[in-house]
């Protein structure tokens, strides 16, 4: 059982963690040889040059000017100093939603933790409940359990108060949500009317394209659209299965690397040329010179590259059911993503294009009838991978509650019962162990989230951050609260009557806090800090510099900026929010350690998102309404939490009180999704006819086609190094694609053709307005 000397020798390590993290950032940030590491973004943007070109030899390489080192915490001030529009303009939107994020727990939690201490904490603190259970049930507790609701005696009408204070923190919560999420959509709109043009505003995705005998997709494409829009279509591009190709080229860049770095190695020493073994990662096989079989592996590659490459103009199998079709108009898209084009709602889907950096180009090869079959298989592994994950967790408790540990292994007593190790164990083991576990869990979902076949990277965050919320709900929260208390009073269990039992959980329940307590400063103060510091980064930088560089070229490659991550980022968060609102009528003891995380991740991430990371897309933050509902699905749950934990506590006269709770918090949430949400999921057309208006006024030259026209390519086809340029490469794919057609007949044509002829013209002949305006 956790104490509060345990609580501070865990503050302690934890914060000297955290303080050696930042101190170790600010002093290397400074080098010169790791500019690159810790200013990513702004080498990106073309805006900082390399402080290793000038000064004297050492000075390119460490920083001597000893004012600097005076000056090493201003990076804290600096990261506050950019005002939101700027940093919109800098990072994108979806940076600047994410850090509200944080600065939003801080406005619920900061008035719930002052007006909780200042309330509930005295209430729970003058009674000695708990010291009589200690000597009647034998409850182990601590001085922790005594700020908490635990420690009211059974039937006391001192509850009214925590029910009183549960009413305020719900009220105080919603109305910061609505205020969130009001200034959220206006933020959305905002940036969508005032960004410049981008493909995705113009472009639908299509899929479940109807298979024809006498036309190409791409034919079927055009056809369909000119009849369907004929004012609004502008041009298309199939959807090319080139994941192969793209399999190929990255294995060559990887085959290449690794020529450059024999290369590199042998021009050192010319004495002893490089050898290698040609088996996996060349731990096995055969000895060869590994110069002269990384050329030959490069080699062998290109040809299988050429020969991948002709197969993608000559062979109609590698054309798929789905096309990037573009409009002439922000109207023209919105009406076709958001409408049903069809009889058969299952043909001619249509949703709104990702942006090209977005596309997830792999899954767009995957068949639309077998999604529904990869999402069950995908649901099902993740609720196994959900529940074969309860035994690591379970372990973890058990490392939490020593007391039992010695009473099952009394050999283990003399090591545990030494205060500083007994201490470690209690206030820091079981949070760092948690987190271990924890460490490959991202990678897995997002490895189910590609087998569903999402269509963008956007997406792909949003499905893997929804499954490590609730794998984070299950086992970190759910897991941890019952199997501690199984631990905590198994002996209260095994003495007990079975109608006691249920009793003793609602005593123990708010007990576990201090657990959380510990994974809170592990996770959410060391973890935090540690990010800045960038090590695995900074490492792999200076072994890519060290062993490939040979230009600035391969130097900038080298840089690896990463991104926010909201796939791992969010869930943790929300981790946090859930946390915060179930423990703070329980056990408010617990909501300084959660504002401290709020406040130190807020400035390091402000920090990141200036200085380090490039977003990899920018969705005009799409992913807030689940940030909003992950945050009331927490809030109805720590009212359901509290409504259990007075039915055992002998209030249950209060139940009518606390029923309306739930009840008018989900009311809210209807309110505020039928509100809000439609600025996130639609683009209004009013918004749209206004967008268009004013981009003819300002550019009635604009040559929108020939913009649009090669935006959704394959990138496996764009920065080629094969020796064909990207438009050559474009214009024969377009070749291939209208496969010549034998129909005479527009027979799966919903309405009778307005063109004549054979096939459908080349969209030159039919409009020469980019503006899509009628003549």
């Amino acid at each position: 059982m956790a104490t509060f000397a345990d609580i501070g020798v865990a503050a302690g390590i934890n914060i000297l963690f955290a303080v050696a993290f930042l101190v170790a950032f600010a002093i290397l940030r400074l080098q010169p040889i790791n500019d690159r590491v810790y200013f990513p973004k702004w080498y990106l943007k073309g805006l900082r040059s390399s402080p290793m070109h000038s000064g004297s030899f050492v000075s390119k390489f460490v920083n001597l000017d000893w004012r600097s080192y005076v000056r090493f915490l201003n990076w804290v001030p600096d990261a506050l100093r950019m005002p939101e529009p700027e940093l919109i303009d800098h990072a994108g939107l979806d940076s600047a939603v994410y850090l509200r994020i944080y600065l939003l727990g801080l406005k619920i939690f900061i008035p719930i933790a002052l007006l909780s201490w200042a309330i509930l904490v005295p209430v729970n603190w003058t009674n000695n409940t708990l010291a009589k259970s200690e000597a009647t049930d034998k409850l182990q507790f601590s001085d922790i359990d005594k700020l908490s609701i635990s420690n009211v005696p059974y039937g006391s009408l001192r509850f009214w108060t925590h029910i009183v204070m549960a009413y305020a923190f719900t009220f105080w919560t919603c109305y910061t949500l609505i205020k969130e999420y009001a200034t959220t959509a206006a933020m959305r709109l905002h940036f969508l009317a005032s960004e410049r043009s981008r493909p995705d505003q113009f472009t639908v995705l299509v899929r479940n394209v109807p298979p024809d005998p006498d036309e190409s997709v791409s034919e079927s494409v055009e056809h369909f659209f000119l009849v369907n829009h004929p004012d609004h279509y502008l041009t298309q591009q199939v959807v090319i299965n080139a994941n192969k190709l793209a399999k190929l080229v990255k294995e060559k860049k990887s085959k290449q690397n690794w020529l450059d770095y024999y290369q590199l190695k042998y021009s050192r020493n010319q004495s002893k040329r490089p050898v290698t073994k040609t088996g996996f990662l060349g731990l096995w096989g055969e000895k060869v010179d590994a110069i002269d079989y990384q050329a030959a592996e490069i080699e062998r590659l290109s040809k299988e590259i050429a020969e991948e490459r002709e197969r993608l103009k000559s062979d109609p199998k590698y054309i798929m059911p789905a096309a990037f079709v573009s409009f002439r108009s922000r109207w023209g898209a919105a009406v076709c993503a958001q409408t049903q084009q069809t009889r058969n709602p299952t043909l001619w889907l249509t949703e709104w294009a990702p942006e090209p950096r977005d596309v997830y180009w792999d899954n767009l090869a995957i068949p639309y009838v077998s999604l529904t079959i990869r999402r069950l298989v995908a649901a099902v592994a993740f609720f196994f991978l959900t529940f074969f994950f309860m035994i690591p967790v379970t372990i973890v408790q058990s490392l939490a509650n020593i007391e039992g540990i010695e009473r099952r292994a009394p050999f283990l007593k003399p090591i545990i019962e030494i205060s500083f190790i007994k201490s470690v164990i209690q206030g820091f083991l079981p949070g760092i162990a948690l987190k271990i576990f924890l460490i490959v869990l991202p990678t897995i979902l997002m490895m189910m989230s590609k087998f569903e076949g999402f269509l963008s990277i956007s997406a792909l965050e949003r499905r893997s951050a929804l499954r490590y919320y609730i794998f984070n709900f299950v086992n970190v929260f759910l897991v941890s609260v019952i199997a501690g208390t199984a631990f905590q009073q198994l002996d209260s269990f095994l003495h007990q009557s079975a109608n006691e039992i249920p009793k003793t959980i609602g005593v123990a329940i708010p007990m576990k806090a201090t657990f959380f307590i510990t994974y809170v400063m592990v996770d959410g103060w060391a973890g935090v800090a540690g990010e800045i510091l960038r090590l695995k980064p900074l490492i792999i930088f200076h072994l890519k510099n060290f062993f490939l560089v040979k230009t600035e070229k391969d130097r900038e490659e080298a840089m690896d900026p990463g991104s926010i991550g909201f796939n791992t980022g969010e869930p943790q968060i929300q981790l946090y929010f859930l946390l915060g609102l179930v423990y703070a009528v329980v056990t408010p003891v617990f909501l300084p350690f959660i504002l401290v995380f709020f406040a130190l991740a807020y400035v390091v991430f402000r920090h990141q998102i200036i200085n380090v990371y490039n977003q990899e897309y920018e969705s005009a933050a799409a992913f807030w309404p689940d940030v909003h509902g992950r945050i009331i699905s927490a809030l109805v749950f720590s009212q359901l939490v509290l409504m259990g934990l007075m039915s055992t506590k002998g209030a249950a006269q209060s139940t009518p009180f606390l029923i309306a709770l739930p009840v008018l918090t989900i009311w809210f949430h209807r309110f505020c999704k039928g509100r809000y949400e439609p600025a996130f999921i639609r683009y209004p057309l009013q918004e749209a006819m206004m967008k268009d208006t004013l981009e003819r006024a300002r550019e009635p030259n604009l040559n929108l086609k020939s913009y649009l026209r090669y935006a959704y390519i394959h990138p496996v086809f764009k920065n080629d190094e094969d020796g064909e340029h990207d438009d050559d490469i474009s214009e024969k794919l377009d070749e291939t694609v209208l496969v010549p057609t034998k129909r005479q007949s527009r027979k799966n044509t919903p309405a009778p053709s307005m063109l004549s002829g054979a096939s459908s013209p080349s969209l030159p002949d039919v409009a020469e307005n980019p503006q899509g305006l009628k003549p």
